[in-house]
This record gives structure tokens, sequence and C-alpha cells, in this order.
């Protein structure tokens, strides 16, 4: 569990849709030779220059559809439909607690992700933990997306035009400091 008086080990990184959040993760990612990383990010997935669903892509490179236009779920966001067993088995093998990882990258804390009660889980399970994570979290939304944006210990920095060129390297001397 935390020390009170250590420093944040979780940075929660947020931004307007479209601004560039996922892509940062994977910069971010793409700087952590030296480190043992799990977690995920989110890739679009586009038809005909329409983007037609959400895949989950852990950083050892396995993959799985979450979300489609074309899926009949009980689960919606908008247009998609959430096959909440892919996020589940996501978070159940890429956000579990180990020795043998050095740092969490997740993307992201956000509405499809939190139907599942197995992501929500470990996900506060990490926040609680003294490992380094660094997520990305939606502007808005309720349940776990509020709560993390207001977890006890946390840094929120917001990606923006202004910054979203320089915050890899501000990412990285955080989580130097850190690992």
């Amino acid at each position: 569990m935390k020390d009170a008086n250590k420093q944040s080990n979780i940075l929660l990184l947020t931004g307007i849709p479209g601004i560039g959040k996922t892509t940062l993760i994977q910069r971010v990612a793409a700087e952590l030779s030296r480190y043992r990383v799990s977690g995920f990010y989110t890739e679009e997935i586009r038809e005909g220059g329409q983007r037609k669903g959400f895949r989950l892509v852990t950083f050892n490179g396995e993959q799985g559809i979450m979300a489609h236009v074309n899926y009949d779920q009980r689960y919606r966001v908008g247009k998609y439909g959430v096959d909440v067993s892919v996020i589940d088995h996501f978070a159940a093998t890429a956000l579990t607690i180990s020795n043998d990882i050095d740092v969490y990258l997740i993307d992201e804390i956000g509405k499809m992700e939190c139907f599942s009660s197995e992501f929500v889980s470990r996900i506060k399970v990490l926040l609680n933990s003294d490992k380094p994570v660094i997520a990305t979290v939606g502007k808005k939304g309720a349940g776990l997306i509020e709560e993390a944006r207001h977890w006890p210990g946390s840094e929120l920095w917001e990606l923006t035009q202004a910054n979203r060129d320089t915050l890899v390297t501000e990412v990285l001397a955080w989580l130097q400091t850190r690992c």
C-alpha cells in the first residue's frame, strides 16, 4: 500500500476527444525500452474512412475488439456495442499487479472500459498500489472516471494543442523519478 509521505505514483492525462491522448501513451511506451511495461491502449478501427469500432492492444501485442458498430451487445456507447468480455480479459491479463512490471500504461479509463467490473476493480487496485501508473482519463464521466480524476495523491495533467509535443518528455521525466 501507499506511503502517505511518498510522492504520487499516479499520473492521469486528460484532454478533449481527439487531442492525442492515445498517441501520447504510445509515444511514451516507445521510449520505455528499459522498463517492464504492462497495460494497453485503444486503437480506432476504420473502414472506408469511417470509424467502425475500437480495438484494445497490449504492450506485448495482444489485440481484441472491444466495441464495434456491428456488435449487438447489451452495453452501448453511442452507436457502438461493447464486448465486456474482451475488456474483462485484457483487465485480468494486463492490469494484474506483478513484481515483474515497472510501470502500467492505460489508455483509457473511459465509458466503454468501465462497463467491465473486472476493469474497475483492477484499476482501483493499481491506483492503491505503489506501482507507477500513467493513464488517460476522460474529461467528463461518472463513476470510476470521476473517481479517478479526483483520486487522492494523483496528478492530473491536461493535454492541449500547446503542450502535446512536449508532454512526452515531461511524462518520461515524471516516471524517471518514480522507477
